[in-house]
């Protein structure tokens, strides 16, 4: 990223793709329109900028107004955005003669005669030029003229990015800065040079680098202590950090900012330091005294080591648990109770990936659950894109993905880990899935075991279509499947890794299908081991009969065939899986389910319109399978007969009686 501060001498950028905006904070509201940005730019060969501006407009248009409070310095949001991958970064001085330029100049002669722009991303309520009487109605009205493509970020969009901002603010203020630093996705900075101070600190034994910001207007956490870093010269170092007034030894009420620094020695003042805020220990007390001050400092050192400590790497974990949430508070409220009691500290960890959730569920986690590790995605990458991006944070030799509507049983795992530590060659493994509200039968997604038909479609050892069966223990036997549920998927964390995880372009139904069959292909086994057994809630994103579902389940499992079925088979079950596609969209019409019959259709519409994307993952795949195979494609959960024959001219409605 290289930042440009004289509008005089810009650099040639080419054709261009601009937004426009303070971006305080560069948090994941931020974030999602500059991957926009940065997208669009790779995708068109555009050069990507953001302008932003210094001094804050505010601090110019209203500069009486003394309640503007930055997240970020200047320094501090461009040390954010080096890391967004975008290309420029341009800072434009804001004066009162910048701010009176006319709106139609400012589109003239500074958007498009400095910047070139062949796209502009900017938002919906955006305002420019004098009296702020610019907007994106006649950025609009330009576009021709002047050749470029407007991309408006609409209101929800726009809201989320001032309502997180305001979050950000209200709990640094407050002192929460475990939930400040998971909306940033960084932790909380202070940046300035390092002054003298009264040296009090040095006479306990505990002293401090005095720190005078950089920036006047700079948002100050709550006072208190707080474990922070200071980067000085590139090297992190720990220390228990002061903000306060000394009530107990300065009856001046100046606020001061300083860090007692552990094991540090070197003369630093004068230096620029960053410091990094981790957690808050507690707030600002007046003692009884020098000795008691010392006594609890003392205290506060020892407690801010062991969190230091305890936030080192350690040891891979053998397990992550790992659910992915988007907005679903209210799952994790019911259900991750049941994770965090089963699984053993030091052996497993827990994780949520979160998916750009709108609600408050992070700030939930944090309040109430801070062992478990958050891992905050800057969009929402659906199902199957949402693992595979928050799994590359997490380092374990198993992944056990489940959904945040399952309730576990004790010691769920330790037949599973054991199983699969007995048996390389076992990729993937399901427990048995019952269902939440009726314990006795299994549950859709899943139940004991996943299944292929001769034409590919899936079904399960106690469910068929919509017929479930109560669990009389006449699965309990394990077995080798064709595939495991995603609700409960439980996979080698190296052949994730190696195999690229789940489509991303499923979004989000029948990856784990898609994933399975590559691995059976390359010689791998999946298995389900019944001895361990949990309770699904089942439709909590989608219901099983919502149009959505149906329609990425028609169009998935078809992809995922023509992936991976060998050639000489695709020959023959192509036609006939389009003749009975189509009569499933004939029956779901005439049940009375008319959308369900549009979603296979425009499933249908899907295939038959994107053959060189179907061609392309084919080809993937088997180079895939190539470079991976341990020996030749291992067929069991296979079987070669129609379900849907078996099931709707026969009328045999269990596992039993359509696989004998």
């Amino acid at each position: 990223m290289k930042v440009c501060r004289n509008l005089d001498n810009l650099p040639s950028f080419g054709e261009s793709v601009i937004t426009i905006g303070s971006f305080d904070g560069v948090h994941t509201g931020h974030r999602q329109i500059i991957s926009k940005i940065v997208n669009i730019g790779k995708e068109n060969n555009y050069t990507s900028i953001i302008i932003t501006f210094e001094p804050h407009p505010r601090l110019v248009i209203n500069p009486d107004d003394k309640s503007l409070r930055l997240i970020y310095s200047i320094n501090e949001k461009l040390d954010a955005l080096r890391e967004t991958g975008i290309d420029y970064v341009v800072i434009v001085p804001f004066t009162r003669e910048f701010a009176s330029m006319s709106p139609e100049d400012y589109i003239k002669d500074f958007l498009v005669g400095k910047f070139n722009p062949a796209h502009i991303v900017i938002g919906y309520d955006h305002k420019f030029g004098a009296k702020r009487k610019g907007d994106i109605e006649l950025l609009k009205s330009f576009s021709e003229e002047y050749n470029y493509e407007l991309s408006e970020i609409k209101a929800q969009e726009i809201d989320a990015i001032t309502v997180s901002s305001t979050k950000i603010r209200k709990a640094v203020s407050e002192g929460n800065i475990r939930l400040a630093n998971s909306y940033l996705e960084a932790s909380f900075p202070m940046t300035g040079r390092v002054v003298k101070g009264q040296q009090l600190g040095r006479k306990i034994g505990f002293p401090t680098a005095n720190l005078e910001l950089d920036h006047t207007h700079k948002l100050i956490p709550k006072h208190g202590v707080y474990a922070a870093q200071a980067l000085v010269d590139g090297v992190h170092h720990n220390g228990m950090l002061y903000i306060g007034t000394k009530p107990t030894i300065d009856g001046s009420f100046k606020e001061v900012i300083e860090i007692n620094l552990f094991d540090f020695s070197q003369d630093i003042y004068g230096t620029t330091v960053k410091l990094l805020l981790h957690d808050y220990i507690r707030g600002d007390v007046k003692f009884d005294g020098i000795k008691a001050l010392t006594a609890q400092l003392k205290q506060d050192e020892k407690e801010v080591r062991e969190l230091f400590k305890m936030a080192q790497p350690t040891q891979k974990n053998e397990v992550a648990v790992v659910v992915l949430n988007y907005n679903g508070k209210q799952y994790l409220e019911n259900y991750l109770p049941s994770l965090l009691t089963s699984y053993s500290k030091g052996k497993y960890s827990v994780y949520v990936i979160d998916n750009a959730s709108t609600d408050d569920s992070v700030e939930f986690l944090n309040k109430t659950y801070p062992d478990v590790k958050i891992i905050s995605l800057t969009k929402n990458y659906g199902f199957a894109g949402g693992y595979n991006e928050g799994l590359k944070q997490i380092d374990a030799n198993y992944y056990a993905l489940v959904n945040s509507d399952l309730e576990v049983t004790d010691n769920w795992l330790d037949d599973i880990i054991g199983r699969m530590d007995g048996d390389k060659r076992i990729a993937v493994v399901q427990p048995k899935i019952l269902s939440l509200e009726r314990r006795d039968e299994f549950e859709y997604a899943g139940a004991a075991g996943g299944f292929l038909d001769m034409f590919n479609y899936p079904f399960c050892r106690g469910r068929l279509f919509d017929s479930v069966e109560k669990d009389q223990q006449q699965y309990d036997t394990e077995i080798d499947i064709f595939w495991a549920s995603g609700a409960a998927f439980i996979i080698r964390a190296e052949l994730m890794d190696a195999f690229g995880g789940f489509d991303a372009d499923f979004f989000a139904h029948q990856e784990e299908i898609d994933l399975c069959w590559r691995l059976k292909n390359a010689g791998y086994k999946i298995c389900c081991v019944p001895s361990s057994t949990v309770y699904h809630l089942g439709g909590g994103t989608l219901d099983y009969n919502n149009p959505r579902k149906t329609y990425l389940n028609f169009r998935n499992n078809f992809i995922s065939g023509f992936k991976n079925d060998s050639l000489g088979s695709l020959l023959w079950k192509l036609p006939t899986r389009f003749v009975l596609d189509i009569l499933s969209a004939i029956k779901f019409a005439v049940s009375g389910q008319a959308k369900s019959g549009l979603a296979v259709c425009k499933a249908i519409v899907y295939i038959v319109s994107h053959p060189i994307l179907m061609w392309k993952k084919r080809k993937h795949t088997s180079r895939q399978r190539q470079q991976l195979k341990i020996a030749e494609a291992n067929t069991s959960g296979r079987i070669l007969k129609s379900i849907v024959w078996g099931y709707f001219i026969r009328g045999k409605k269990t596992y039993q009686a359509i696989t004998t």
